[in-house]
């Protein structure tokens, strides 16, 4: 496994782990006199943007090569 692939798969359960814990925090209820500092909510967002960063650099690191949009299989 070389190294790219192994960092983007870190990469990957890093987001997919903050994601998580971003979403479960964002669901529970708020309570009344208390702050929250930080809107969970633009944390998981943010993690989603991420993740399809992540699936495309990672959907490049299979193919060998990098996809530029066109029509498939036409290089």
């Amino acid at each position: 496994m070389s190294s790219d692939l192994l960092i983007t798969l870190l990469a990957l359960a890093a987001v997919l782990g903050l994601a998580a814990f971003a979403r479960a925090r964002g669901r529970k209820r708020a309570e009344p006199l208390k702050v929250r500092l930080v809107n969970y909510h633009y944390v998981f967002i943010v993690c989603m943007v991420g993740l399809f960063i992540i699936a495309a650099h990672l959907l490049t690191l299979m193919a060998g090569h990098p996809l530029t949009g066109g029509r498939l299989g036409v290089h």
